[in-house]
Order: C-alpha cells, then structure tokens, then sequence
C-alpha cells in the first residue's frame, strides 16, 4: 500500500498541521505503508507535474493551513492541476484525507472544501482531521488529542485495505448534467505557451474563421463528390422504437461525418426521425458515426456513451437517459 502525502502550507516550524501530517506518516509507516511526502511550498515550480505521481497512490492524504483566509494558494494549484492534467481513472480509485488546522478561523469549511474537490476530481474522500490549534505545543501535550490523530490514520489505512465503497455524492450528477471536460493531450509546458496565444482575442478569432472555412470547404467538397446519405439509421431507430407513456422530447444528433443533422422526436407512442432542422431540440448531442453504429448495434447505449466520453451533449441528462429507454438496440421487435 502506498500514501502520498501533499502538504499545502508554508513549511513553519509551528504549523500545527505539519505536526498532525508527521505523526500521521509515523502511525501509517508502523503499519508497514509506504508514504511520500511531497511539500508543495518546495515544489512550487513544478505543481503542474504532480498529478502524475497520483497515479501509483492508493490513497492520498491532502493538508493544509488556514492562516487567514481559505486553503492557500499551493494547495489551490494543485488541485487546479489534478483537474487539468490529472488522470481521472486513477484519482477516481484514490482514497483522500483531508488534513485542516488553523491558526484563526476556517478549518471545518477548509476541510469541506478539500473533500468537495476530491469528489468533484471523482475520488473518494474519507473521514478527515480538522481543528483550531493557536499554539503546536497544545498537540504535543494533549495525550486525547495524539489519539484522535493515531485513530484516524488506523481508519484510513482499514478504508483504503478494505476498499470500502463511497455512496454517490450530489456533486458528480451535477457534473455529468452539465458538461464534459475532455483531457489535454499536451504538457503543462505546451499548454502554457498555448495560453499566450488564446489570450490574443485577435488570433482566436481569426483562427476560428479559418477553421469554419476550412470546415465548410471540405464539407462542400465531400457532399459534391458523394451524395449523403439521408436514410442511414432511420429504419433501425424506427424498428427499435418502445413506447413510453408520458415521454415528449426532441432530440439533435449532430454526426460529425454529416452535414446535416439527425432529428429525433418523440410524442408518446409516436415517432418522428429525419435528417434535417426541426423544431427545438430538448437535448443536443454531437458524436462521431462510429458511436452511433455502435449503439444502435446494441454495442452501447446513449448514456454509456457519454459517460465514456464518446459523446457531448448540451441539455437534460434525465431526458438523454429516457432515449434509452424508448430506443432499445440490443432487443428486436
């Protein structure tokens, strides 16, 4: 078993939560863990990296100091950078601690904030440590106040041996509801000296009609070259249609191989599919031909789709989830 321990205050010798951290890491090692400690205030050059060094972690211990206001800025950059350029499918197997004290006021709200982060990144938060401290040598002396930090690495270590499972948090359905966030495919350097340009608001926008021309050049040059085709997947949506009472919704699929998108709707027992523009869509998705072969081959669903990121939708998760449930591939009539 390994622990990752991420330290996010300015390394004073009095931080009562360098203290709690230690005798963390003390407890966690007699238990045969092994834990790294990386300090944030040392590594302040390189936190864009770090994301990368979750990926061999089972658990993860986040600490940090409220000084005056919130988590600080070391610890914000770093979860900052979990999102960007973090590996979702190994964080949402991670186990976090949350380690708050303060030395005026906060804790419990900096101990919410880093246990709402690690659900929102898609990990697993566990029970954490939080607490006013003014004086590190309050710590020392209080043998309750040892043994509250000793149980709580014996308990992380027991959640994390027995992989203990997390109920669903709000916060993840909102997420799904609302967007996907897609993974950058370059490095924080790359990203960095790409951010120079998106902030010239002149060459983004000369980018972009660049890229509608060239969009709409190839999309003239295909659709003269060969005719397309406006009957693909219409018999197999209608073949596969199963009523539901109650159900009214329109659906746009936007095929990226198409020009002209695909329009679903639905009233009641009723079907309506063609390609063209009708009226408003409820919910508006956009995938490749290859995803939607697949689903209508009964290889996936519209919801396992997106979930994987297959597809991007703009509307109502509930009324994307209900396509699935009036168009069933994987059953012919």
């Amino acid at each position: 078993m390994k622990i990752n321990i991420y330290y996010g205050g300015r390394g004073l010798m009095d931080d009562p939560t360098l203290f709690v951290l230690n005798k963390m890491k003390e407890v966690l090692e007699e238990l045969r863990v092994t834990v790294e400690t990386y300090y944030l205030y040392d590594l302040k050059n390189s936190i864009t990296t770090l994301p990368q060094t979750l990926k061999e972690a089972d658990g993860v211990i986040l600490g940090s100091t409220v000084e005056w206001y919130g988590i600080g800025g070391y610890m914000q950059q770093f979860l900052d950078s979990c999102w960007l350029y973090g590996d979702k499918e190994a964080i949402s197997r991670i186990y976090m601690c949350p380690i708050v004290m303060s030395t005026t006021y906060g804790e419990r709200e900096g101990k919410l904030n880093l246990a709402t982060a690690w659900e929102i990144l898609g990990g697993r938060p566990c029970s954490g440590i939080c607490g006013y401290i003014a004086d590190t040598a309050i710590l020392e002396e209080n043998e309750d106040y040892l043994r509250i930090i000793e149980k709580k690495a014996e308990n992380l270590y027991r959640t994390i041996n027995q992989r203990l499972p997390c109920l669903p948090a709000s916060n993840q359905a909102v997420k799904q509801k609302v967007a996907i966030t897609k993974n950058i495919n370059f490095t924080p350097q790359e990203s960095e000296q790409l951010s120079e340009f998106v902030a010239d608001d002149t060459y983004v926008q000369r980018q972009k009609a660049d890229i509608q021309e060239l969009a709409s050049m190839f999309r003239d040059l295909m659709g003269s070259s060969e005719g397309e085709n406006t009957t693909e997947f219409l018999k197999e949506i209608q073949e596969h249609f199963k009523p539901q009472p109650g159900l009214n919704a329109n659906y746009k699929l936007t095929i990226e191989e198409k020009k002209t998108p695909l329009m679903i709707e639905i009233k009641g027992g009723n079907i309506q599919c063609y390609y063209g523009s009708g009226s408003r869509a409820d919910v508006e998705v956009q995938m490749s031909k290859e995803t939607l072969e697949n689903i209508v081959a009964g290889r996936s669903t519209f919801q396992a789709s997106f979930m994987a990121g297959d597809m991007r939708m703009k509307g109502d998760f509930k009324v994307l989830r209900a396509l699935d449930q009036v168009l069933i591939f994987g059953v012919r009539k």
